[in-house]
């Protein structure tokens, strides 16, 4: 009988199709939800004229979708440990869909925000799982690169909406745009059959059939056999109850510092998001202009993502994820202030290097510090509290947008998180990390007797 570490062979696995195909996945569905998630703040200036409403109550209406995305993330993430990933995803995906398009039928600012509500579900509730899932099924040696290549399709969501808005909003006006975001529901068949399903799952469920599948196509030297037994390190097991493991084994003051630094992440990346157009717009840019200056935001996102999982995965992620957010500070200050255009396009893809990309780099070290039993649910738990931060800021920068202030005031109000945010990382004890703490818990586990030795799959 052969004993098989699932973790370990995910760990020590060469990059192949699978991993691409994973990877393929994952990716599209968060240009989905980029799409989704940046389309009201495109569409804002023609909403705002259209319905007639102020800053304020604008603010309002956006954040809307952030309360469902903050109940979606932590129900959503929590549910998938126990329904399993797969189901999880494809939910997520009808509800962002179906309600993001309904959203387009709305004419008030009541129907809109409940709409937007419902979708808001989806959105937050696909993120924990496609990160978990990403983290889960990547090799060690360039897991943080492929979790936030992965997620990099958040900004090819971003940029694919700016781009859209550019020509649909003036054209066909401003429901077009929404009504182009249901089209993804019609993928669901195909997402259930392609994205495997978590291992720990399989593992609780007895369905060893499937595992052996899947350990086949991590590597393809495994030649399956009838009484192989996979196991997973004890920390790495599925249970009824994966909440409360968030907050043992010293992991209870880390989880804190993650939630803080998730909020003053989102934040940023919402405050952007939601009024960044607005800004700039009355800043005596025209709303090509403004749009333009979305697109550049996207593209910094895409290069301070990947660029930050490059770095991740060479130096300590702790550390580059700190520096993320002390550039993200910088930039997001000297933001308020007269210069030059093309200087003003530097600052402004720095700025989504530094949040949108920042954020990026925080999912892939909260996928990497919790076991992959939980690990949805951590992800889930993070960004669902991190999302009160992205429901204030709409509010909070409408606000002082509704006050007239300064430029640079409004752009140091969204920078001061930043600071905060970095001390919080400084504080995450890494010691306690699943990273970490694997290495000697999956060597127990593979001193297994000679009648039951244990392999990597090879």
């Amino acid at each position: 009988m052969r004993q098989i570490d699932l973790h370990k062979l995910a760990d020590d696995a060469r990059f192949n199709r699978f991993h691409g195909r994973v990877l393929f996945w994952c990716a599209l569905i968060i240009v989905f939800d980029g799409y989704d998630l940046s389309v009201v703040g495109i569409a804002l200036p023609s909403i705002m004229a259209k319905m007639g409403v102020d800053a304020t109550n604008a603010g309002f209406m956006v954040s809307s979708a952030l309360f469902g995305m903050m109940f979606g993330a932590i129900f959503l993430g929590t549910i998938a440990d126990k329904i399993g990933r797969r189901w999880a995803i494809a939910i997520c995906i009808g509800l962002f869909s179906v309600f993001t398009a309904a959203a387009g039928l709305a004419y008030d600012p009541f129907t809109f925000g409940a709409m937007r509500f419902l979708a808001g579900l989806g959105i937050g509730g696909v993120m924990p799982n496609v990160v978990a899932q990403m983290t889960e099924y990547s090799p060690r040696k360039i897991r943080a690169t492929l979790v936030t290549l992965m997620f990099s399709g958040y900004a090819v969501g971003g940029i694919i909406a700016a781009l859209l808005g550019k020509g649909l909003i003036e054209t066909y006006g401003w429901q077009s745009v929404f009504f182009a975001a249901g089209l993804p529901v019609l993928l669901i068949p195909v997402i259930l059959k392609s994205v495997p399903e978590s291992m720990p799952f399989l593992l609780a469920k007895g369905r060893s059939d499937e595992l052996k599948e899947i350990a086949s196509r991590l590597d393809p030297g495994y030649r399956p056999q009838a009484t192989d037994r996979f196991v997973v390190p004890a920390q790495d097991k599925a249970d009824s109850a994966p909440i409360r493991h968030l907050f043992r084994e010293g992991r209870g003051f880390s989880t804190v510092m993650f939630w803080i630094a998730f909020f003053m992440c989102l934040f940023m990346v919402f405050a952007l998001s939601s009024w960044l157009t607005k800004l700039m717009a009355s800043a005596g840019y025209s709303l090509g202009s403004a749009l333009t200056f979305v697109l550049v935001l996207n593209a910094g996102a895409m290069v301070g993502a990947i660029g930050g999982g490059w770095l991740a995965d060479r130096f300590h992620i702790k550390y580059v994820l700190a520096a993320m957010y002390a550039l993200a500070a910088v930039s997001l200050t000297l933001l308020g202030f007269k210069m030059p255009t093309p200087a003003l396009f530097v600052l402004v893809g720095l700025a989504g290097a530094s949040t949108i990309g920042t954020q990026i780099v925080a999912n892939a070290y909260t996928g990497q510090f919790y076991p992959m039993a939980f690990r949805s649910t951590g992800l889930g738990w993070a960004l669902g509290v991190g999302r009160s931060g992205a429901i204030l800021a709409p509010i909070l920068i409408g606000v002082l947008v509704g006050m007239s202030l300064p430029l640079h005031q409004n752009f140091i109000a969204i920078a001061i998180p930043a600071v905060i945010g970095m001390i919080a990382v400084l504080f995450i004890n890494h010691e306690r990390s699943a990273s970490m703490q694997h290495a000697n818990a999956s060597s127990e586990l593979n001193q297994a007797p000679a009648s039951m030795p244990a392999v990597r799959g090879s």
